[in-house]
């Protein structure tokens, strides 16, 4: 039949195209599907980081495992994705997050992350001289974390599945998932088209619970509110992602490729749903939050700011996981760490989709488990 793939995939957004991407090169005719243009869910609304410093050892495997890829993307992809490894710093400004850092660091060393360090104040000053470090004690510090531009990774990917003979299917809403003898067959779309495949892969984001129940699938997955927002270009500064906990403090970087500082706060109390609308309290607070770190800013201008979803489950980590519905997959659930995860789980899934070997780094993932271990680097 004419509408029929061996994969068809639920998502535009990282998770999607790399799990498509991997799919395609290893062989299988991948079909993906995307509502709206590609990125236009959590992956065009984030802020580029990518960062190896989790702690649970799958997480930092993982990332590890994604920092090689997106070192090598350029030249796998045939197209500029603006890879750069410009580290990440976690800020301490007391004893409890010190010692919370410090333990962490042990924990990632552990698992092979041998670059990450603690630098007290006086090295961060040597290191980042426009960094305020007036109360700091010091930082969890990685040099080897970095940067990435997400259109031109997630366009990348969707060129390559193309290039292997897949197709991308933008504005294409998926209204069904077809089913027969208790197995998915393939999707329905908005407009009354069927598509037919025996795997299916929910890979739908802050949609991923609304998509599963297309299949009779319950998925753990809710939408949390983040805004974000960024600046005018200036000239580079080679700072590092700066992360402050702070109850008042926020996470920004500088895109090396155009000179934007790109950032964003998690807003207490925690605001659910998928609202794209973004607030006036936002654009005043955060260049405050940046300012109290690098005072230097005061003259660059916000010329942007837009809100976008995370995905959260309850234990803060992945699902990547076969369901109850034969054929149906979902590998969602990235809680706000998508796009740095997306490469390593893309060429994860992919291999437990065609093989059934979960392998180690899935192997905290499961869609049914207690979701009692949370990430604690959120």
């Amino acid at each position: 039949m004419a509408n029929t793939s061996d994969v068809i995939i639920i998502g535009g957004g990282i998770i999607g195209a790399a799990t498509g991407y991997y799919l395609a090169k290893a062989g299988l005719k991948v079909r993906l599907f995307e509502r709206g243009y590609l990125c236009s869910g959590s992956t065009g609304r984030c802020i580029g980081g990518v960062r190896q410093q989790f702690t649970s050892e799958s997480s930092i495997k993982l990332m590890m495992r994604s920092v090689e890829l997106f070192s090598e993307m350029g030249r796998e992809l045939g197209t500029e994705v603006h890879w750069h490894p410009g580290g990440y710093l976690f800020l301490a400004h007391d004893e409890s997050k010190k010692r919370a850092f410090l333990s962490n660091i042990a924990v990632q060393q552990s698992a092979g992350l041998k670059d990450v360090r603690w630098v007290d104040a006086a090295e961060v000053r040597e290191l980042f001289s426009l960094v305020e470090t007036r109360g700091l004690l010091g930082g969890s510090y990685c040099p080897s974390d970095g940067q990435a531009y997400p259109f031109a990774v997630v366009g990348g990917y969707a060129g390559k599945i193309r290039e292997l003979g897949g197709s991308v299917h933008a504005f294409t809403e998926v209204a069904g998932i077809l089913q027969e003898g208790g197995r998915a067959k393939g999707i329905k779309t908005a407009a009354g088209q069927e598509h037919y495949s025996n795997i299916v892969i929910n890979c739908a984001g802050p949609w991923a619970r609304d998509v599963g129940r297309l299949g009779g699938i319950e998925v753990p997955v809710e939408p949390e509110r983040h805004e974000a927002l960024i600046t005018e270009g200036v000239e580079y500064l080679g700072m590092p992602m700066l992360v402050d906990y702070r109850t008042d403090g926020g996470y920004f970087q500088q895109f090396r490729h155009n000179g934007q500082f790109i950032g964003c706060y998690t807003p207490q109390p925690n605001v659910p749903g998928t609202s794209s609308e973004s607030t006036y309290g936002f654009l005043r607070e955060m260049p405050r939050r940046m300012l109290k770190l690098v005072p230097a800013l005061g003259e660059v201008k916000v010329i942007r700011q837009w809100a976008g979803s995370y995905e959260m489950t309850p234990d803060g980590n992945p699902i990547v996981d076969r369901t109850g519905l034969g054929g149906l997959y979902v590998v969602a659930g990235m809680c706000g760490h998508g796009f740095m995860l997306g490469p390593a789980v893309g060429e994860a899934a992919a291999e437990f989709i065609r093989t059934g070997s979960r392998g180690g780094l899935l192997a905290d993932f499961a869609l049914e488990r207690a979701f009692s271990s949370r990430e604690a680097m959120k």
